[in-house]
């Protein structure tokens, strides 16, 4: 059973620090192809970071601030972020597997299964 797990979002200040994590099923976990992705109120889903092919690639809005990292062995995905801002407000969700659908690292159609989410909110 597919299944996608994110915790550790909640309410902080700016500057404030989060650590999210998701738990993925041992069947849909895919070492190479993880993401973490956000939403904000009336804006479309947007990549924050992502291992694509391996490689780990970030937004420009949080290069710096936030880090991706994976435990293969506990087939979980972690994003820490510090320095958070207002604009970092949003749903955060984790993607896994790859669609093979010609996209780049961030396109969402590119991952194939998702968690629920989890919000953020950083208020100044």
């Amino acid at each position: 059973q597919v299944q996608l797990t994110e915790s550790g979002g909640g309410s902080v200040q700016t500057g404030g620090s989060l650590r999210l994590s998701c738990a993925v099923s041992r069947s849909a976990y895919d070492r190479k192809y993880l993401g973490w992705f956000r939403q904000a109120p009336g804006k479309s889903r947007e990549a924050v970071a992502t291992i694509f092919d391996g490689y780990t690639n970030y937004a420009e809005a949080v290069k710096g601030r936030f880090t991706i990292s994976q435990e293969n062995a506990e087939y979980t995905l972690y994003l820490q972020m510090n320095s958070l801002q207002v604009e970092d407000t949003a749903m955060y969700y984790c993607a896994t597997g790859r669609s093979w659908k010609g996209g780049r690292w961030s396109d969402s159609s590119e991952y194939k299964h998702w968690g629920h989410g989890t919000q953020v909110i950083v208020s100044s």
